[in-house]
């Protein structure tokens, strides 16, 4: 079976759910055969819908609904009148179990100051990186332990903004679908008894704890001053690593993950528990000693990642509902309350605008105490935003919900973001359109999309090879490390090879698979993290 260069159909790479909707989108119109891979035998025949233009593409595209294909198995998609073949895919109970694990494998790999050995990382072992204690910005001489935590992405810088949302997306998807985390990974911390996800985000915790002052306020980032060449692995990183200054947006962010931490380690570890809390009170009694926002630049000599934000009233509103919903002290409440009445998206779930993890934590909120008033407001603001994410998907030639002006930098999260808030809002009012929607957005990063390739790392027919990842590009190994998530198409060619080889493309097109392509083919935690919440709804065991 010759695979088509033309991308002519268009599937799900790694399969779909059994008794799902099951679509493919064909260039041509006509009539298809779903064929049984072993077998050869054709167990469907069907007829695609008419063509229609999809901006985002350029492409003229048309759905084939073979949703009545209910057989476990593996299969491909042939166009009756020209031949050409899809990728392969399964069909199954949970078709999701191996790339489920491989995102959430993905963290080990980013973890920093640690020895990634061959028994955990197979081929992508390397020696611990980054152990030399770092300074404070503008005070050489203090000197802190600054070990752990997660590489941001396809450098190795780590930063407190990003990576409490990539913590924050990981506690929820455990929270809500604790029985998709019941396989081990396996981690070096595996016992059987704490799920291995709560093992992997604590990694990451124990190193934000460092980036705490005594004051409560949390330092924005560590970086070295430049970026590592490309061909750098980490433990040959060796510059010198710098705190840069406290910001209110990263304390608001730490504040508000670590009181998340707090209630979910409490039946596990109640004394991690405890000091996850007590760090969270501290930095909130830095942002009420810090009323104004403290905007992070970076320094003159700093030119790494900044993560810049001019608000900081989306975090400091995430504090305060975590805390109230970890505390139940009024304090929060009345904070929160005073809050949600300033102007900004309640339900934003990047890390320019997270508020929508305050807005998640008060609506999943035990407490006796919730305001009526605000609790119905944000339900009613939750379909709002759900509809308007299933209007936007019903316009879209490949079924997301990303107008043609949304292929921004790190596309793919936006994509998983929504699915997401779909698939929260499918959680509360029961409404199947949002559930078919997200999986949509699924077969979106899986290989149904206008690229024909899959998105995460290793896993496809006819996946990303080449991620801008350092150590999958200073290493001698041939294959990516598997399970990362790329960015996905960036219609803003911020890069110097996309300006050079997509200048002209349509926006869904604007994307190469290239280690240079930092813009469009970078990797990074939050960007995996919506990903493994996504996926685990359909991981969960029914």
């Amino acid at each position: 079976m010759t695979r088509s260069t033309m991308r002519g159909i268009t599937v799900n790479q790694i399969g779909y759910p059994l008794y799902s909707n099951k679509h493919a989108v064909f260039t041509k119109e006509g009539t298809f055969q779903v064929i049984e891979e072993g077998s050869g035998e054709i167990v469907f025949t069907g007829q695609t819908g008419p063509l229609k233009n999809d901006d985002a593409s350029g492409h003229m595209v048309a759905f084939g609904d073979f949703s009545a294909v209910n057989d476990v198995g593996r299969f491909y998609i042939r166009h009756e009148m020209d031949s050409v073949t899809s990728a392969t895919f399964s069909i199954l109970q949970r078709p999701y179990t191996e790339l489920h694990h491989g995102l959430l494998k993905a963290f080990y790999y980013f973890r920093c100051g640690q020895e990634l050995t061959p028994e955990f990382a197979g081929p992508w072992h390397h020696s611990a990186c980054h152990l030399a204690k770092g300074f404070v910005y503008d005070n050489h001489k203090q000197l802190l332990d600054c070990s752990g935590g997660w590489h941001d992405a396809g450098d190795y810088g780590k930063y407190v903004v990003p990576g409490a949302k990539a913590v924050a997306d990981l506690l929820l998807a455990y929270e809500l679908y604790p029985s998709a985390f019941n396989r081990p990974t396996p981690i070096p911390e595996t016992d059987g008894i704490i799920p291995d996800v709560l093992h992997e985000c604590r990694w990451e915790l124990d190193w934000m704890f460092k980036m705490q002052d005594p004051s409560g306020g949390v330092f924005h980032k560590l970086t070295t001053h430049q970026f590592p060449p490309l061909s750098t692995l980490p433990e040959h990183d060796l510059e010198p690593l710098v705190f840069s200054p406290i910001s209110s947006t990263a304390t608001g962010c730490f504040a508000a993950v670590m009181a998340k931490a707090a209630r979910i380690y409490q039946p596990f570890d109640a004394d991690f528990a405890h000091k996850c809390k007590q760090a969270a009170v501290l930095s909130w009694g830095w942002l009420v000693n810090n009323p104004d926002v403290i905007a992070f630049h970076n320094p003159p000599d700093i030119a790494t990642g900044d993560y810049s934000d001019q608000q900081d009233i989306d975090d400091r509103y995430w504090a305060a509902c975590e805390l109230y919903g970890t505390t139940h002290d009024p304090i929060y409440h009345h904070a929160l309350l005073t809050i949600h009445k300033e102007p900004f998206h309640k339900f934003g779930l990047c890390w320019s605008n997270i508020g929508g993890y305050g807005s998640l934590a008060y609506l999943l909120s035990n407490s006796t105490q919730t305001d009526l008033e605000l609790y119905e407001q944000l339900l009613s603001d939750l379909r709002k935003e759900a509809d308007y994410m299933l209007w936007k998907s019903t316009t879209d030639g490949h079924g997301i919900s990303l107008l043609k002006d949304e292929y921004i930098w790190g596309s793919n999260k936006v994509v998983m973001n929504n699915a997401m808030l779909l698939l929260i809002a499918y959680r509360f009012f029961k409404d199947k359109r949002y559930e078919a929607a997200a999986l949509n957005h699924v077969h979106y990063l899986l290989g149904r999309n206008s690229l024909d390739l899959s998105f995460v790392t290793g896993f496809g027919d006819h996946s990303v090879q080449h991620p801008h990842y350092r150590p999958s590009i200073a290493d001698d190994i041939n294959s990516p490390v598997p399970g990362l998530v790329s960015g996905g198409p960036n219609a803003g060619l911020h890069d110097d090879i996309s300006k050079k080889r997509l200048q002209g493309l349509p926006p869904a097109q604007c994307f190469i698979d290239h280690e240079d392509s930092y813009a469009t083919n970078e990797v990074a935690v939050y960007w995996n993290s919506p990903a493994l919440f996504v996926l685990s709804h359909w991981e969960q065991q029914q």
